[in-house]
Parts: C-alpha cells; structure tokens; sequence
C-alpha cells in the first residue's frame, strides 16, 4: 500500500503546484470529445433507426404465407414489444355500377388495429390533408391517390370488393412502408381487418399475405428477431429496414460511416493532445526524480509512484471528462430532437465505457513511455541541469504511441477499409510532416544569419528546439489533418445527398410501355411541356441455372450461406422474377468495378453485366454462365463485368444488363421515369387514357420520406460535425500550449535583458507562423488525398480534389496554430518576468 500511498501524494502535489494541469485538461478533453461523439452518435443512430423504421410500419415485419401462430406469435407478446398484423391480397375491385363500372385488379391491405406501430398515414379528405391517426373505420376504406386516379374514384363513393361494399372515406397521400417496394402498379386499398370477413375473399386456395408486426425497445426487437430467424417455416420471411429499398440503406449507411468517421477524428486528436501534454509532464519530473535517486529511491519505486499517479490521473480525468460529455450530450440531444421533429432515445452506457477505455488507452500508450524515462535519470542531475534529460528512446516512443493510437483507431474504425486508410494515411502524413520539419529546420539555419530583430529570434527558436519544433508541426499537421479530413467529407456527403435528392427526381415511373409505343409514349410526354424521357428495354425472366447447374431457391441458398452469405436473402432472390435490359452504354449513374464492359462492340456471344452486390450475395463470379427461362425459352449469357449502381438517382436500373442482339426475338417491353410537377395532377390519368396499357407508378410519397430521411440525416451528420470541430479545437488548444515552457523561460529571460512586449509578440508569432505554415499544407494536401480514398472507398461517392478549400484550409491551420501559440504564451508579456522564471522549472 505504500507506493498507492506515494502515487496519490505526488499527484495532489502536482495538481496544488499546476505541473499537471495541462495533462488533465488534455485528456479531459480528449475523453469529452470522443465520449460526447459518441453519446450523440448513439443517440442519433438510434432515433434515425427508428425513424427509418416508420418505413415499415414497426421495427421488423414477419411475412408468412399463413398465419403466423405459435412460438412466432408468442415472441411477439413478449414483454418490451407492441404488436399488430395485417393480411394483403389482390382481389378485383368495382366503382360505379353497371356499364359504367371501373374495375381493377387492386392490392388490397386489411389493417389491424395499432397499425402503423412506426410512421402514420397521411390522408387526404373533405378536411384536407392531414395525419389520419389510425386506420380505416369498420365500413370504409382509402385508396391510393394513383389507384384513385386509375379508376376514376373520389372520396364517398362505393367500392365493391368481393361481397361487400364499402365507402371511400379518403385518399392516401403517404403510407408507412411505401418505400419498402414502390414497385407495385395495382391500386392499394387499405380497409379494416374487422372487414375482412364480410368479404369472402379469405377462402381455401386463396393466396393471402399475412404480416405480423412489432415494435418496441431495441433489446426486445433484437430478441424476437433472433427467435424468429430461428423459428421461420415455409413460406415465411423476416424483414427490417436492411431490406429497404437500396435509395433508403444507402443515405443510412453513409450518415452511419460519417458518424464512425467522426468518432476515428476524436481518436486521433485526444492522442494528439495527450501525447503532447505527456512530454511536458515528463519534462517537469526530471529534477523532481533525481531528489529521489539521491534520497535512496528505486527504479521500481520510481516507475510505482509515477505509474500509479498516470492511472490515478487516467481514472480521475476520464470520469471528469464522461461526466461532462453527458451533460452537453443532453443539451444536444434536446435541441436535436426540436430539430428533427422526432424523439431521441436515452443515452446508453456504452459510449461512455468507450469514452473511459480511450481515455487510458491513449494516455498509456503517449504517456507511459516519457514516465518510464524517468527511472534512468541520474541523481547529478540536481548539481547539473546541464546532463542527459533521459529522454526515451525516439522509436519506443513511436512505437509505442503509434501501436496504442491503431489499436484506438481500429477498434473505434467499424470498417476494415476506413481504418487501413487512416492508419495509412496516418502514418504518411506523420512521415512527411517529420521530414518537411526537419529540411524547414535546415532551411532556418542557413537563413539566420541574414535576418535581423524580433524575425530572426523567432525563426532561431524554431532550429534551436529542432525536436521540440518537428514534435509540434507533426502534432499540429496530424491534428490539423484530422479536422480538414472531415470537414471535407462532410462537404462531399451533403452536396451527394442535395444532388441526389433533387426537386426534379424522376416521380413518376411508366412500365409495360410496347415497342409500337415507345415514340407516341414520348410524343405525349413532349406535349406535356415535361423534358424528353429514356425509355429503357426490360425483359421479365427466371433463374434456372448456373454454370449448367440447376439454381434452385434452396440450393443456391445452401451453397451462399456454405460461403458465409445470407442464404435467405439468396433463396429470395433466386426465387424471384428477375428484370433484365440490354444497352450499348452505360449512363453516368453505373460504374464498371470489375471485368470489361462490351460498349458498342456486338459480342460474338451474349455477355452479362451484374450490379457487384446482387452477384455476391448469389455467389455469382466474373466468368460464369447463367441461364434464365424467357416465356417458355432458354436464354445463357456469361458475366463479363460487375457494376455499382447510384441507386439514388432514382433512375430505371436493372441488376442484370445483356450485351446488345442477346435479348433480340424475346418479348420485351419499356419502361421510363419523368419528373412531373404539382402543376400537371392530370398527366398521369392522360395518360392512362390514351394508353390503357400502361402502368404508372407514383412515387411521390416516396420521395417525400427519403428526403425527410435525407434532411433529419444531414441534420445529425451537421450537428456531429460542429461538435467534432469544436471539441477539436480544444484539443488542439491543450496540445499547443502543452510545449510552452522553453519559451516561456525565453522570454522571461529576454523581459529581464530589456526587450519590448512587441518584440516578444513578433518573435512569438514568427515561430508560430512558421510551425502552423509548414502543418497546415501538409495537413491541406494529405487530408485532400485521403478524402478521396475514404470518400470512394467508403462512402461510395464521387470525388474530385477541392484544392480552393485544402488552400483555405491550410490558410486557417496556420492562423489556428498562431492564434493557440500566442494564447498559450500570453503570460510571458503579461506576467512579470520572476513570476514566470520561478514557475518554471529549468
């Protein structure tokens, strides 16, 4: 108990004395900025979740082709949860009598009561459109506004399904899981479960959706989602937000990567700050450490007694700095939810463990080797300042930091991908940061001698401490670097999503368009005042085979999950009616990642172009053949290149593309999507008109849920950023101040010899301006650099080099580190020159 005993004096020592200050401070910030991130990200993923789930009418759907019963409907009574069903089937459905009945094969949706557990439907009515704040009375029912439009019906009118007839009481403006598959052209009619019955429609043979769903806590949502993917029988599905439509995963995903992204930012500036505080620390302790040696002390007590203090320390600033993180969190958390319109869930606790592992793991990693220097210094060292400061080794520092700092890194990354290129670029930007310090140093030296006054001091100091200089401009430019990286990031995230979620977005989609059609459909839309259409060829057909072998639904699932894949999802997809196009093109919206694109060039054999994450989640390879049933006939082609698609162009794109002639002589028809204003309510029911045929998809409402998911996304991703920069700031604060002391001493000394406050002052700022010049370009150039790997590579978006704003921002990380270095030495012009020499220690 007796070195507990010695490590907690000496730390009340120093924290009575201020030698420590700066430590604590730095990691309390680290830990506050890394915790707070956290806590705010944790926050908004999950209100984000839950928002995203309004698109399925609850947390996670189970889908049977019978009613789901048993242990399936016992887990969903499960304490912590809500729960609902609905049934949907297609049935014909009649407005108006006689000859002038319209009728239509329509989807029809009973509702239970509950439904929707997440989202609401929005109505439009004799009041208006509003929240419909439930489901359609017993006796009535809405339609689809599209549906409404095709048969030509208007709310109180009677609509006959089965054996019963109903009254349109509204129309539907937006439904909760529209955005789950808008491809749907029949009419949607939604009515009461209770009305079911009276239909007669529920009859043996029937072919009847059932959906069961559920809603609550996170912990029990994750506890019937594992119960039901090991309970599934036949015919029975589990779906949640992951099955969205790829627009909806894709603005998900990415918000979910930038708030990683943050949180890796916050990482690498607490070892920054921690790593720089940590050599001023041990610096302090030099002539303390040699009393000891002479007064008879250890190796082993010394490294007890200041080890114990770093954990004692570590402990104290890391609960300090959680604490703190709780409350702003709080603050952020109440204003976020004011501006997204929705309720934040309670923080949880791990961010706040996060917060407290990193917090000792930065400060042992940069801390501990300076400390563990401490046990080398020799007891003459109280006669003689002038020996060996026992400085550790340069590579066990390096090392030592550098291995603590891609452990943090790693583990904090969430992506094997994001945390290689940081840790790559990293340690490219440290490299070139030592080596542009050290031939800066050089540079100085020869220039000395022609500069005169406060300019040449300054610059002097900077080839004087060349360790301490090169330490400062890799700390500074590392640091730098970290906030320029996601500045830009945050900039290229939100331009994609204002380009992707443009007003003008294609809201309407036209299907079953023949080939007889293609030019009067085009006529018609031109007439309309609307910009020329793309009518793109799309051909229906069927899995049978891969490479000669039958792709039977359960087949190809057991050999996907065999590799480690999702097999249901490989069972659906192989069981589904697959979409196939030809073109000699690709647009801008599809990129070639593998293999070779056959352009214009007619290929001697049919070739295949697939979307990469269709083809790996059915385990299909560049070089395979793959064989489809077209109306009754064979057609194989072989995969000569995989494409990415920009599902958020909202675009016709298929998964499969053939090579041009491969689909020539099989029935195909055209689809095409146009953007059609608020001004033009009737184009759709023109159209209909002069072309029966046609189906017309509306995807208006769909529209409106992934830009309000888009807009409560770019809201999270600008709060966590300010947040980011802002803790940033302070870190870099702690970081510069942290190596004032020789100048402080300096300028001590220059006061008492009878310089000027200004000389000081333009001393201070030369070395300054020096340091942060050299740190923000290469901060500029690298955090350019690395945005376009993790910008591609991560986020998928497309990047060119902004080098305005990298100018701008190197511009601003030399006027940050002059700012921070004339802050943090304010007290040499301030203070009296024995005030500031007896609190040093030289």
């Amino acid at each position: 108990m007796r070195l507990p005993r010695l490590a907690w004096r000496q730390l009340r020592r120093d924290l009575a004395s201020g030698d420590i200050r700066i430590l604590i401070a730095a990691l309390t910030l680290a830990v506050v900025a890394v915790t707070a991130i956290g806590f705010v990200t944790d926050r908004a993923e999950r209100a984000l979740a839950i928002e995203a789930n309004r698109l399925l009418g609850g947390d996670a759907v189970l889908r049977g082709d019978q009613p789901i019963s048993g242990a399936l409907r016992e887990a969903a009574m499960a304490p912590g949860l809500a729960h609902t069903e609905t049934v949907e089937f297609q049935s014909m459905i009649r407005v108006g009598e006689g000859a002038d009945a319209n009728l239509r094969l329509g989807d029809l949706r009973a509702l239970g009561e509950g439904f929707p557990l997440r989202g609401r439907f929005v109505v439009d009515d004799a009041r208006g459109e509003h929240d419909a704040g439930g489901i359609p009375a017993p006796g009535t029912l809405w339609m689809s506004r599209a549906g409404a439009d095709q048969l030509g019906a208007r709310p109180g009118d009677a609509v006959s399904i089965g054996q019963s007839r109903l009254t349109l009481a509204a129309l539907v403006v937006q439904e909760p899981d529209a955005a789950m598959d808008y491809f749907n052209v029949a009419p949607r009619v939604f009515l009461n479960l209770a009305d079911l019955p009276a239909t007669g429609l529920v009859q043996e043979g029937s072919r009847i959706r059932y959906r069961l769903v559920v809603a609550g806590d996170a912990a029990a949502v994750e506890r019937f989602t594992g119960v039901a993917k090991a309970s599934l029988g036949r015919g029975q599905r589990l779906e949640t937000i992951a099955d969205a439509r790829p627009e909806i995963r894709s603005a998900l995903d990415r918000a979910g990567r930038f708030l990683g992204l943050a949180a890796l930012v916050s990482v690498v500036l607490a070892a920054v700050a921690v790593a720089m505080a940590a050599r001023r620390h041990g610096h302090r302790h030099l002539s303390g450490a040699a009393v000891m040696r002479c007064l008879g002390a250890s190796q082993r007590t010394l490294v007890g007694i200041h080890v114990g203090e770093m954990l004692l320390l570590g402990l104290s600033a890391s609960a300090l700095g959680v604490a703190i993180a709780f409350v702003l969190q709080w603050a952020v958390g109440a204003w976020l939810a004011q501006a997204l319109g929705l309720s934040i869930p309670p923080a949880g606790w791990l961010p706040a463990l996060q917060g407290l592992a990193v917090g000792m793991v930065v400060l042992l990693a940069f801390a501990a080797p300076p400390v563990l220097a401490l046990r080398r210094v020799s007891a003459l060292r109280v006669l003689r300042r002038d020996l060996d400061r026992a400085e550790p080794a340069a590579w066990a520092v390096l090392l030592s930091g550098f291995a603590g700092l891609a452990a943090l890194v790693w583990w904090k990354a969430g992506s094997a991908t994001l945390g290689g290129a940081m840790l790559l670029g990293i340690g490219a930007t440290l490299g070139a940061l030592a080596l542009l310090a050290w031939a800066m140093i050089v540079l100085v030296r020869r220039m000395r001698a022609r500069l005169r006054g406060a300019l040449r001091y300054g610059l002097a100091n900077v080839s004087r401490r060349a360790g301490s200089s090169i330490a400062q401009v890799t700390a500074l430019g590392l640091g730098l670097m970290a906030l320029l990286l996601l500045t830009f990031v945050r900039t290229d995230l939100l331009d994609r999503w204002q380009l992707s979620l443009a007003q003008d977005a294609p809201n309407r989609f036209i299907i079953n368009v023949q080939s007889d059609q293609v030019q009067p459909v085009r006529d018609f839309i031109a007439a309309q005042g609307l910009a020329a259409p793309t009518l793109v060829p799309m051909v229906r057909a069927r899995l049978i085979e891969r490479n000669g072998t039958p792709a039977r639904g359960e087949s190809v699932a057991e050999r996907v999950e065999a590799e480690g894949g999702d097999a249901r999802q490989a069972q659906r997809r192989a069981e589904r009616e697959f979409n196939l196009s030809f073109a000699d093109a690709l647009r801008d919206d599809n990129k070639v990642v593998a293999g070779k694109f056959w352009g214009t060039t007619r290929p001697a054999r049919p070739e295949l172009s697939v979307e990469e994450k269709f083809a790996a989640s059915l385990g299909w390879k560049l070089g395979d053949r793959i064989t489809f049933d077209i109306a009754g006939q064979r057609f194989t082609g072989r995969i000569t290149s995989l494409r990415s698609i920009d599902w958020e162009s909202f675009r016709p794109n298929f998964f499969v593309l053939a090579s041009p002639g491969a689909l020539d002589g099989y029935p195909a028809s055209y689809i095409t999507a146009v953007s059609v204003p608020v001004s033009k309510p009737r184009f759709t029911a023109g159209l209909v008109q002069r072309f029966p045929n046609l189906s017309v998809i509306d995807i208006d409402a769909v529209l409106k849920q992934v830009r309000s998911i888009g807009d409560q996304v770019s809201t999270v991703v600008q709060v966590v950023f300010w947040f980011a920069f802002g803790a940033g700031v302070l870190v870099l604060l702690a970081a510069v101040g942290a190596s004032q002391d020789e100048r402080l001493q300096e300028g001590g000394v220059m006061r008492v010899l009878g310089a000027s406050r200004g000389q000081l002052r333009l001393a201070q700022a030369s070395e300054f301006a020096a340091i942060g010049l050299l740190a923000g370009l290469v901060a500029a150039i690298a955090a350019s650099v690395l945005s376009g790997v993790v910008a591609r590579e991560v986020f998928d978006l497309p990047w060119q080099p902004n080098w305005a704003m990298a100018a701008a921002g190197g511009a601003l990380g030399m006027a940050a580190a002059l700012a921070a270095g004339l802050f943090a030495t304010r007290r040499v012009v301030d203070a009296p020159p024995s005030v500031t020499l007896r609190e040093i220690d030289s």
